[in-house]
């Protein structure tokens, strides 16, 4: 089955850098879009990121865009988003998802706090 584990958020200081990480396994990794996902306290699951298969696309939302980068390896089944200059917007629990056959997938999270 789908299985989808993210690592590496934590608490940063505004202005501060991630890098999450986003195992994946019970698929073909290297024929799947990739895509972040994250939710703030109080609000809806908002589309953050997506990079293609062979990683040639990526798309992000406007609110991150030159901010955070994309990026996968399909030898190790991994998704990355390398995260810069954090503010205090940005803190939420980060998903990792993959829409494989009609159904999307979800992760379990990893939480990110941007806080001084």
């Amino acid at each position: 089955q789908v299985q989808l584990v993210e690592s590496g958020g934590g608490l940063v200081q505004p202005g501060g850098s991630l890098r999450l990480s986003c195992a994946a396994s019970g698929f073909t990794f290297s024929t799947q879009t990739m895509s972040w996902y994250r939710q703030a306290p109080g609000k809806e699951r908002e589309w953050v990121a997506d990079i293609s298969m062979s990683a040639v696309l990526t798309h992000y939302a406007d609110s991150v865009k030159g901010r955070f980068t994309i990026s996968r390896d399909n030898a190790k089944k991994t998704v990355y988003l390398q995260m810069n200059s954090l503010n205090n917007e940005d803190t939420a629990v980060y998903y990792c998802s993959v829409n494989k056959s009609g159904s999307r997938y979800w992760g379990q999270g990893t939480q990110v706090t941007v806080s001084s």
